[in-house]
C-alpha cells in the first residue's frame, strides 16, 4: 500500500478506535481537512500530524508506525522497532 493511503487508513482508524468523530477534531482541523487527509488525497505537514495525533491522545510515533505497518513493508511492529533502534543507536557513535 502507498504510504500516503496508509497514513489515511492509520488516521481513521486511529481516530475511531477513539471513538472520535471528525468533528471533534475541530480543534486541531476543519472536517473537511481531516476528510480529506483521511481518504488520502493530501498528506498533512508534520506539525499538523503532532497535533491531530496529540488531540487523539496518541503519540506521533504510534500513527506513523500504524501508517507503517499498514503498507506492507514491514512484516512486524518488532522488526519495525529493532530497525528504529539500530537507527537510532548508529547517531550515537
Amino acid at each position: 500500500m502507498e504510504f500516503k493511503l496508509a497514513l489515511a487508513q492509520a488516521l481513521r482508524s486511529i481516530r475511531t478506535s477513539r471513538g472520535l468523530t471528525q468533528e471533534d477534531l475541530g480543534d486541531v482541523s476543519s472536517r473537511t481537512y481531516v476528510s480529506i487527509l483521511e481518504r488520502g488525497l493530501k498528506s498533512p505537514t508534520l506539525e499538523k500530524l503532532v497535533d491531530l495525533a496529540v488531540r487523539m491522545d496518541v503519540h506521533p510515533l504510534s500513527l506513523l508506525t500504524e501508517a507503517f505497518l499498514l503498507t506492507g513493508k514491514e512484516s512486524d511492529i518488532e522488526e519495525l522497532f529493532a530497525r528504529v533502534r539500530q537507527d537510532l543507536d548508529s547517531l550515537e557513535d
